[in-house]
């Protein structure tokens, strides 16, 4: 068997952490695991952003990676964007590890995470259930 395997690598003033992303080359889900330091306790959104790009910040990245033209959800909707990770939990220390399979990442396809930003807010998201337009939205 053979797996596709990318890296991201958060360095930031206060937050750092390596995160995987591992598929099998032939497709099906894929697994996200990783740890993360320096995050306030509490719940943070993970996404996927549409761009790469980190020159300006996530402004610079686009909205959440959603090639299917879809409304924001949580990664257990069936509608969501590709790049709706949910969220992740920093424990008191400010630690929080990380352990998704996800059906729609993909690191392979046209559709391929690989190259995008990988953001975390310092937030929480309502995964779509904001009950406003803004939260379909982001």
């Amino acid at each position: 068997m053979t797996t596709v395997v990318a890296k991201c690598v958060l360095v930031g003033d206060v937050v750092s952490g390596t995160i995987t992303f591992e598929q099998d080359a032939k497709g099906g889900p894929t697994s996200v695991k990783g740890e993360v330091q320096g995050l306030a306790p509490g719940l943070h959104g993970f996404h996927v952003h549409q761009f790469g790009d980190l020159s300006q910040g996530c402004a610079s990245t686009g909205s959440h990676f959603n090639p299917f033209g879809l409304t924001h959800g949580a990664p257990t909707d069936e509608i969501r964007h590709v790049g709706d990770l949910g969220n992740i939990e920093a424990n008191s220390e400010g630690v929080a590890t990380i352990n998704i399979t996800d059906h729609l990442v993909s690191l392979i396809g046209p559709h391929s995470v690989i190259g995008r930003a990988i953001i975390i807010h310092a937030g929480e998201d309502d995964l779509g259930k904001g009950g406003d337009e803004e939260s379909l939205r982001t």
